[in-house]
């Protein structure tokens, strides 16, 4: 007997990949990496339980959903139970070629509102296809009965009724199986961070096709939108200095000539007025006094000059501020 397992690296999936294996069924974990969430988690604590994980690539079935999801936004920018159903779909396009039996996940009842409710589970379970080989090890005696249960391949009294959002329970459950180290609950999709999905929101309605690279972009810096055609990202840190040097060679780039300072990128319209504000937007960014000017160097990959900018109040940008 073989199962996948949708493994985000959380407690609720490490919890559900040890109850199956419990019961001497073979557990292959996968995690499916966009933009928006990434395998660093799932790829360290699969280790810790030597689970095998493989991960796969959604991102471009993924960006169609984001900007049209069949069931609608969370509170955010996140599709949830649009993303599950393609997770799912594609969890069941591994069964059959792992010839595996049926699908686990860690969702709990009633944990999360939008994607965790009973109609919710239900509606993911059918439109990804899977149906009743959808297995919840944690709410499965809540929840109606699966085949892998009709069937006996998993023992039912074996499974859990865990619901609604404590941890307690599952914390319980980890140190009976011996599970001493996991991570604490946090969002791990930028999809339900505010701020991103503020950023998110105005790439989509003035960009026609999201591109990777702009959503990278969109995770460092203070975004400054000029006009609906341009753009300025100002690095905060060396970090994101260098990540927007990497991500912007085929953009103008601005860095302070004899300062340190932020790097910027200007995205669009490079015309007099948005250059100067971008200019501006530098010197006003470094640690200098309100009017002073210093030399910022500009360049791209066809050339280099440098040019004035004009350090101000902070609060003459705010209203700029993405």
């Amino acid at each position: 007997m073989k199962a996948i397992c949708v493994f985000s690296g959380g407690l609720d999936s490490l919890l559900s990949a040890q109850i199956i294996r419990k019961q001497d069924i073979e557990v292959i974990g996968v995690f499916f990496k966009t933009p928006f969430f990434t395998p660093e988690k799932a790829i360290k604590y699969a280790k810790l339980i030597d689970l095998p994980l493989k991960i796969v690539d959604i991102t471009e079935d993924h960006l169609k959903i984001i900007k049209s999801p069949k069931y609608g936004y969370g509170e955010n920018m996140n599709p949830c139970i649009d993303c599950h159903i393609l997770m799912f779909k594609k969890a069941a396009e591994i069964m059959e070629k792992e010839k595996a039996d049926f699908v686990i996940s860690g969702e709990v009842l009633g944990q999360r509102p939008m994607s965790q409710n009973r109609k919710a589970l239900y509606l993911i379970a059918k439109e990804s296809g899977l149906g009743r080989l959808l297995l919840r090890p944690l709410s499965a005696k809540l929840l109606p009965i699966t085949i892998p249960e009709e069937k006996e391949w998993v023992k039912r009294e074996m499974l859990f009724d865990f619901h609604g959002r404590s941890r307690k329970p599952q914390m319980e459950l980890a140190k009976r199986l011996g599970i001493s180290e996991y991570p604490s609950p946090a969002g791990g999709c930028l999809l339900t961070d505010k701020g991103f999905s503020a950023r998110l929101k105005d790439l989509m309605e003035l960009s026609e096709e999201l591109k990777i690279r702009d959503i990278e972009l969109l995770k460092i810096g203070r975004h400054f939108r000029i006009d609906k055609d341009t753009k300025v990202i100002v690095g905060r840190n060396r970090k994101e200095n260098q990540m927007i040097k990497e991500l912007g060679s085929d953009e103008i780039i601005l860095e302070p000539k004899d300062i340190p300072g932020p790097v910027a990128l200007l995205i669009g319209d490079k015309n007099e007025r948005n250059l100067k504000l971008a200019l501006d937007l530098v010197a006003t960014y470094c640690n200098i006094k309100p009017h002073t000017c210093i030399d910022i160097l500009i360049y791209s990959s066809s050339f280099r000059g440098i040019l004035k900018g004009k350090a101000h109040e902070k609060m003459h940008f705010h209203g700029l501020l993405v």
